[in-house]
């Protein structure tokens, strides 16, 4: 079974910005229901809205702590309350965390592992049984480069990601007789918040590492992340797509 895109609806986690944002805006072109949801970027999540609004979706914002599975159910009540079950589930929302291992706290670990892996597995949760009942859905899970190869201070996040790349390619086996898809994008370097820690001469320099010459801009992983979404992407499942300049291979 296939159903058009433009009359499915969308939840994207953690729009409220960079690749999230993007992503949101990349489906509202396309005049579907878009759910932006968010944690505490409340200012910021209505500006991605009414971007998408303007771009002709009907677009919703959603606060809630993806970490806690109460929250999580919250969320799923209110959308159905409007009549809104996602047909496509994105995984986008995440924290990174830069440090030695030594250097690290159990708190520190916890708050990525349970952002970045807990919140993907309480989502996917809540919202598949829906894409099973219809036969039909798209779960896309943003990880990193880092879940593929590691890296040094990154311990935690690299964790957390590979974590959600072995996720995807188990539960895409599980799903795969439903109807429903799963798949990972694992971006490289992108041009978004997560490097603001970095100044223009580390910019610098990581750009001469990476082949392609340039940092990603958020559209590129929205375009990809589209193409996985769409009806006719079908029978791609259980991949992890990196799209990285050529820096990692």
């Amino acid at each position: 079974m296939t159903i058009a895109l433009n009359r499915q609806t969308a939840l994207v986690t953690g729009a409220s910005r960079g690749i999230g944002a993007a992503i949101a805006e990349r489906f509202a072109t396309l005049g579907m229901n878009v759910i932006i949801h968010y944690s505490e970027s409340h200012e910021s999540a209505n500006q991605v809205a009414r971007r998408c609004i303007s771009l002709g979706a009907n677009a919703v914002t959603l606060s809630a702590d993806i970490r806690s599975a109460e929250e999580v159910a919250r969320m799923k009540e209110k959308l159905e309350s409007r009549g809104l079950v996602p047909n496509i589930l994105v995984n986008n929302a995440g924290v990174s965390h830069f440090g030695l291992l030594s250097d690290m706290s159990e708190e520190e670990w916890d708050q990525v592992m349970n952002v970045n892996l807990k919140g993907a597995f309480l989502c996917t949760k809540a919202f598949m049984p829906a894409m099973i009942t219809a036969k039909y859905g798209r779960i896309i899970n943003i990880s990193s480069v880092w879940g593929i190869s590691g890296a040094s201070c990154e311990a935690a996040y690299s964790a957390s990601k590979g974590g959600l790349n072995a996720l995807t390619k188990a539960l895409a086996k599980e799903l795969a007789p439903s109807g429903v898809t799963v798949n990972a994008v694992a971006p490289g370097a992108v041009e978004t918040d997560m490097l603001a820690t970095f100044n223009k001469d580390e910019i610098a320099a990581l750009q001469e590492e990476i082949p392609a010459g340039r940092l990603a801009q958020p559209d590129e992983i929205a375009s990809l992340v589209y193409f996985l979404a769409l009806p006719e992407s079908g029978y791609i499942t259980g991949q992890v797509i990196s799209p990285n300049g050529g820096w990692v291979t």
